[in-house]
This record gives structure tokens, C-alpha cells and sequence, in this order.
């Protein structure tokens, strides 16, 4: 894979969006879509992704596209796939297409959790990607379930009477991974080569894919604009962001950082983790650090790497 050659694939997510700048959504989705030269049919849930590059009467998608309502994207692809396939079977139809559905963490982990994981289960041959800016970001910097411990958000306040989130983030790739499909994996737009070769795989595959994506938020994660792709580095090599995939359930470890980055180095990057670092919430710094390291022993274990 020729960085040159991605250059020249046609884009299908154009330039004139309204994304903040330095929003890791569109490199995520933009990066994706490279992953396959056949015709895609994208579906998006409510969010910053398409509340930006969808405001009528203008759109930034050169391809198929169908807006959802916050908590049911995985249903509506899974839908428009259903009578692609319908249509095949009656011999109405033998293009081939692919099919892709963007959420970002509110609409994945939280509120469109139970229609991805149907969609999961049913087995429609289609990709969910989930951009992770780890909040509800479109509705305010609200947290989700994908929010890691201590942050700052409008809904976890720092104070005298908490410390930001009180609770740890959940693992949705794991989630996913449960559910026995083809394929699953965790990606950063940071190492592009990664990305676009699970999203080649995932397209690929017949059945359900699932893509987990990190996508710093310079808004909502208090950070300057031409920092987001070094902020998602950063959290590929402190390992609170591991690149992994499971392919028919077996677990493969992507990239082993040859010193593995403390934790706090990743921290110390964003506005909405500064509050940590006063002498009363160092302790949270540290027990965070420790959660990082059980998790990434973990993995290490489910992917032979032990």
C-alpha cells in the first residue's frame, strides 16, 4: 500500500464540510472509504459528522447517503442491505455494493448500542465504524460511556464534589468482539497504513465488521487544532489506545510500542485532564496508569503476545 496511491483514489467525503478544524472525524471517515474501490451506500447517525457535512441544501458526500436519528444507524443499513440482497436474489440487481454505517460514541457505546449489536447478530454483510471522540460532542461535550475516568465534560464537572467522571470507560471493541462476528478491530488515524488495511479487510469480509476508531475533539477535548493527529499517536503508544483486530475469533496484536509512553504524557496533552495533575488528583493519574497497564496485560494475553 502506496500512500501515492490512496492520494489518487477518488474522495467521497469532499472538502467545504463545516467540521471544527482538527476534528478527527473526517480524516477517520476519509481514511475508511479508501479501504474499497466498489460503490458505497453510507449510512450516518446523528452527530458531528452529520449535522457538518449534511446541512440542506448542500452535502459533502459524493456517494450514497442516508441520515439516521441518533440511535438507530445500525438498523437502517442493516435495512438498505437486507433488500440489496433481496434484489440479488431476484436477479434485479448484480452490481456489487458495499455498505458502511458511521456513529460516533454516543450513538455506538450508548444510545445505538442495542441496534448495532443487532445488526451484529443478525449477520448483514455490512461495516460499522465508530468514530470515538469519547463524549457527546455535537450536543455540548456531554459525557458518554466511552469517556475515560476523570475527564472533564459539561455532565462530569471538576470541584469540590468530583473530580471529572467518576467511572471508567467502557470496552466497546471487546463488546463487539463477543458477539462472534467476522471481523472487529481498533484503529487510529494516526497510522493510516493500519486503518486502511482493516478497513480493506473489513469491507472485504462477508458478514458484519466492526471498526473502532479513535477521533480526538480539539473542542471537547481542550486541545490545539494541529494537534489531533499527534494527540491520537500518543494514545497508540502509552497503550491506552492499542491497535488489535479479531478475525473469527482470534485475537492478533497490531503494533507493540517499543517503550511503551507513561500515561500521563497522553494526559497532560488536553484541557479536559488538567484538573488531574493538582497535587489532590495525582492519585487519580496513577490509578488510571494502572488501569492501562492491567488492560494492556490482558490483551497481550488474548493475543499470544504474553
Amino acid at each position: 500500500m502506496k500512500i501515492k496511491d490512496l492520494t489518487e483514489k477518488k474522495e467521497r467525503l469532499t472538502s467545504g464540510h463545516r467540521l471544527c478544524a482538527g476534528c478527527g472525524a473526517p480524516i477517520v471517515v476519509r481514511q475508511i472509504l479508501m479501504g474499497t474501490d466498489k460503490p458505497v451506500v453510507v449510512g450516518c447517525s446523528t452527530g458531528c459528522l452529520e449535522v457538518s457535512t449534511t446541512i440542506y441544501p448542500s452535502t459533502a458526500w459524493d456517494t450514497p447517503y442516508i441520515h439516521s436519528a441518533f440511535e438507530n444507524v445500525g438498523a437502517t443499513i442493516s435495512g438498505v442491505e437486507a433488500a440489496y440482497q433481496s434484489l440479488k436474489r431476484q436477479g434485479k440487481l448484480d452490481k456489487e455494493i458495499k455498505f458502511v454505517a458511521f456513529g460516533g460514541d454516543g450513538g455506538t457505546y450508548d444510545i445505538g448500542f442495542q441496534s448495532l449489536s443487532g445488526a451484529m447478530e443478525r449477520g448483514h454483510d455490512m461495516v460499522y465504524v465508530c468514530y470515538d471522540n469519547e463524549a457527546y460532542m455535537n450536543t455540548g461535550i456531554q459525557r458518554s460511556s466511552s469517556t475515560p475516568r476523570g475527564a472533564w465534560t459539561t455532565t462530569s464537572q471538576v470541584g469540590k464534589a468530583e473530580p471529572g467522571k467518576k467511572q471508567n470507560r467502557k470496552n466497546l471493541t471487546a463488546c463487539i468482539a463477543a458477539h462472534d462476528i467476522p471481523y472487529v478491530a481498533q484503529s487510529s488515524p494516526s497510522s493510516w497504513k493500519d486503518l486502511v488495511k482493516k478497513s480493506t479487510k473489513a469491507f472485504d469480509i462477508k458478514g458484519p465488521a466492526f471498526l473502532n476508531v479513535i477521533a480526538p475533539c480539539p473542542r471537547g477535548w481542550r486541545h490545539p487544532s494541529d494537534q489531533a493527529l499527534r494527540i491520537a499517536k500518543l494514545a497508540v503508544e502509552t497503550c491506552f489506545w492499542p491497535l488489535y483486530e479479531v478475525e473469527d475469533g482470534e485475537w492478533k496484536l497490531n503494533y507493540k510500542p517499543k517503550e511503551k509512553k507513561p500515561l500521563a504524557e497522553w494526559l497532560k496533552t488536553q484541557g479536559r485532564f488538567k484538573h488531574l495533575f493538582k497535587p489532590e488528583n495525582e492519585h487519580i493519574i496513577e490509578e488510571l496508569q494502572a488501569k492501562v497497564d492491567k488492560d494492556w496485560e490482558r490483551l497481550l494475553k488474548l493475543c499470544g503476545e504474553a
